[in-house]
């Protein structure tokens, strides 16, 4: 979420501009605390995987690296000239 343009304030006394930096700190505080908390949910390790498991995230994992192979193959063939390449068929004709 890309950040919303607020109105400036405008200051006019040291004071104001104090209890501005002192509240932006504490927001700044929060959100920090609140992004910490998220990036060590994100890497949590997980406990008990068996064999049975760690082989089919295996068998997943490949199944979906093949798949991303065979569309970028495919993608490749069919809009070779978007991407700088020609196919084979172009460079025979002539």
């Amino acid at each position: 979420m890309l950040p919303t343009k607020k109105p400036t304030r405008h200051y006019h006394t040291l004071e104001e501009i104090r209890l501005r930096k002192e509240e932006l700190a504490s927001q700044i505080q929060q959100d920090n605390t609140k992004f910490s908390t998220l990036w060590n949910q994100t890497f949590v390790k997980r406990e008990g995987s068996t064999k049975g498991e760690y082989i089919s995230g295996l068998i997943a994992n490949s199944i979906t690296a093949i798949d991303a192979f065979l569309l970028v193959r495919k993608l490749i063939k069919n809009y070779g000239g978007i991407f700088g390449m020609t196919s084979k068929k172009s460079k025979k004709r002539h």
